[in-house]
């Protein structure tokens, strides 16, 4: 394992979850279980214990890990049978209400009793259809606040633009409030553990904001809403309105197309909109 996560390239995000699903295998099965040893039963056994009764999307997280470990080891030849090949992904069912409507957006970041920091972040990423970590590991010197765009590291680690519009132009101002450099989004109280260098504002001390502190937040603002959310509305309310699929890829900054299928779909509010203004007894009685 030690040999594995020196050898692979992984993003913070894959790194956290491959490193908690293999720590548990470890501690279920014994640091010393010869590598051959590793069989369908053992790791059957660790999954039903550990997340047999987590949600299908958790689960096959832990599979993806596994897999990845398990063909990396037959690679090298350390393995000559694959004992993931008889364990199957949970279907994940499909949510067809996960955009939110804008109405509801636009009531939440207007309340008092949210902060600067988080109105700045929800909109910075609703109108960058970001994803959530790569807005969270901005740093000012990445931003080119005139133009309303920053530089991001993207899936597999390329550097793209993403652009906002004039609410986050209207709030970034006042969050930095004169900062210069550091992170974007920082915590609110001087950290507790040192972090490292990169994240920590050289101006105030402050820490950079962790994913999981923004992401508890807006749940807890929101009623359990989630940051991935604001980004799939985002795309969705631009599908409705007429945006071509070309230009919805440029926004999301996705490789395949046929992903952006679910944005283009109209959501259930245009579909309302739809049904009403085709209401012919609506039509009939006035």
């Amino acid at each position: 394992m030690e040999v594995f996560f020196a050898d692979k390239d992984l993003s913070p995000n894959s790194r956290r979850t491959y490193h908690q699903t293999l720590d548990d295998l470890t501690t279920d099965l014994g640091e010393d279980l010869a590598i051959d040893k590793l069989t369908t039963a053992k790791i059957r056994r660790v999954l039903d214990k550990r997340w047999g009764e987590a949600a299908p999307a958790t689960w096959n997280a832990r599979i993806t890990a596994l897999q990845s470990f398990v063909g990396y080891c037959r690679r090298n030849e350390w393995l000559r049978k694959d004992p993931m090949a008889a364990i199957d992904r949970k279907r994940v069912p499909r949510d067809q209400t996960k955009a939110i409507a804008y109405e509801n957006l636009a009531a939440l970041w207007s309340r008092p009793d949210v902060g600067l920091r988080e109105k700045t972040l929800w909109k910075m990423l609703y109108e960058t259809a970001a994803r959530a970590n790569e807005i969270l590991a901005l740093n000012i010197e990445d931003l080119d606040v005139a133009r309303k765009r920053a530089v991001v590291i993207g899936k597999g680690g390329h550097r793209e633009v993403v652009i906002w519009a004039s609410g986050t132009a209207r709030l970034l101002p006042r969050y930095l409030a004169g900062r210069r450099r550091g992170p974007v989004f920082v915590t609110n109280r001087q950290p507790n553990v040192v972090p490292a260098d990169p994240d920590v504002c050289p101006d105030t001390g402050l820490g950079r904001l962790s994913y999981t502190r923004a992401w508890s937040a807006f749940k807890d603002a929101s009623g359990g809403w989630t940051l991935h959310q604001l980004r799939h509305s985002s795309l969705t309310h631009l599908g409705e309105e007429g945006v071509s699929a070309i230009l919805l890829q440029a926004k999301s900054r996705h490789q395949d197309p046929r992903t952006l299928a679910r944005y283009a779909k109209p959501g259930i509010e245009a579909v309302a909109a739809l049904t009403a203004e085709f209401d012919r007894g609506r039509r009939h009685r006035q």
